[in-house]
Order: structure tokens, then C-alpha cells, then sequence
């Protein structure tokens, strides 16, 4: 009987092994998603510093989220200005507020105003900073509630704008503005007996 002899194979023969990656592949590779991650942060900060001017935007022309209109600017119907004859009395209230790292001092001068819808009417706010440094603060605004918002036409005012108080400097901040007569008319607006216009003040973040 013709014996055949049996040779072992070398176990890296049997147990193939996968080709390491070359380390510059590997370096090119964690480049590649370090870039990649970096666009995406920077697009997604991008996004936040365009949204706060299309907010005001946004806001401001069609009284979204309870912010009043601003029409600075806008060519104004003598009529729409004119008080409405026998329409109820509204009470208008101011309030104000202050972030906590805003260091002034921040209040309405002008408590409440009783009108009707066409009535102008200006109010006043006092800003103080009472600290031994220049600040720059930048003012958000609402009216309550929401659903007013709409009718609540500001002539002029001192919102979405940087505002900058030396140390110790106190000034008055108007607004001038009036309820549009379309409000006496609208159904949804018959329990508004009283509307309440906030302002809160923030420090700026670019200072």
C-alpha cells in the first residue's frame, strides 16, 4: 500500500487575515469626519445667528407669538388713525422685565392708557444703569393677549435695536403706537377689555 504522507498546513494558511489599513488612510479618514462634523456645526450656527433677524421679521409684520406689528417706515391710511366712533374703551397696560445679566434698571413710566381702537397714543419706559461700566442691552416685546397682538400697530418704538447706557446714564424710551380700528369689529376681540404690552431687556450678546 502506497503511504501517502499528511503535511500540516501553517495555521496562516488555514486562518487568512484581513489587511491592516495603512495608517495614513486612517489619518486621511478621521480628517475627513473632523471636516465634515465641523461644516455641520458651523452651518448649524449659521442657522441660529439668521434666525433671530427672521424672527423679528416674521413676527413683526404678521403679530406671530403675540408680538405687536411694527409699521416704522409703512406709509399710514389717515383713516386707520382716526378714533372709532362709539367703540369700547380699551385699557392698555405696560409692564417690564430685565434677563438676569442685565444690570440695569428697568421700568414702565407710563403705568396704563385707556383708548379706543384709531386713538394714538405714546408711552413711556425709563431704562437706568446704575453700574460703573458702559452696558448694551437689546429689548423683546408681547402683548397679552396673543390674539390682540394682531391689532397692535407701533408707530415707533425702541425694540430688536441695541441700545447703549454709559455708567450711570438713565434715559426715557418711548413708543408710540395705536390699536387698529379692524379690532372693534372682529368678533373674536368682543371679551378684550384690556391689553398688555411686556418688554424685556437682555444684555448684548455682542458687547
Amino acid at each position: 500500500m502506497l503511504a501517502r504522507s499528511l503535511h500540516a498546513q501553517p495555521s496562516s494558511a488555514i486562518f487568512a487575515t484581513a489587511p491592516s489599513t495603512p495608517a495614513s488612510a486612517r489619518t486621511r479618514s478621521n480628517a475627513d469626519a473632523m471636516l465634515y462634523l465641523a461644516s455641520v456645526i458651523i452651518g448649524f450656527i449659521g442657522l441660529s445667528y439668521a434666525a433671530v433677524p427672521l424672527y423679528k421679521i416674521i413676527c413683526t409684520d404678521t403679530g406671530l407669538d403675540g408680538t405687536a406689528k411694527n409699521l416704522s417706515g409703512a406709509k399710514f391710511d389717515p383713516a386707520t388713525m382716526k378714533p372709532v366712533a362709539g367703540a369700547r374703551p380699551i385699557r392698555i397696560r405696560f409692564n417690564a422685565s430685565l434677563s438676569d445679566s442685565m444690570k440695569w434698571k428697568f421700568t414702565p413710566q407710563t403705568k396704563e392708557i385707556t383708548l379706543v381702537p384709531g386713538e394714538t397714543a405714546l408711552a413711556f419706559y425709563t431704562a437706568e444703569n446704575p453700574t460703573s461700566e458702559d452696558i448694551v442691552g437689546i429689548s423683546t416685546y408681547s402683548v397679552v393677549p396673543g390674539r390682540a397682538a394682531q391689532y397692535f400697530n407701533k408707530i415707533q418704538c425702541f425694540c430688536f435695536e441695541e441700545q447703549k447706557l454709559a455708567a450711570g446714564e438713565e434715559v426715557d424710551m418711548p413708543v408710540f403706537f395705536y390699536i387698529d380700528p379692524e379690532f372693534a369689529c372682529d368678533p373674536h376681540m368682543k371679551d378684550v377689555r384690556e391689553i398688555t404690552l411686556h418688554y424685556t431687556f437682555f444684555r448684548s450678546k455682542y458687547q
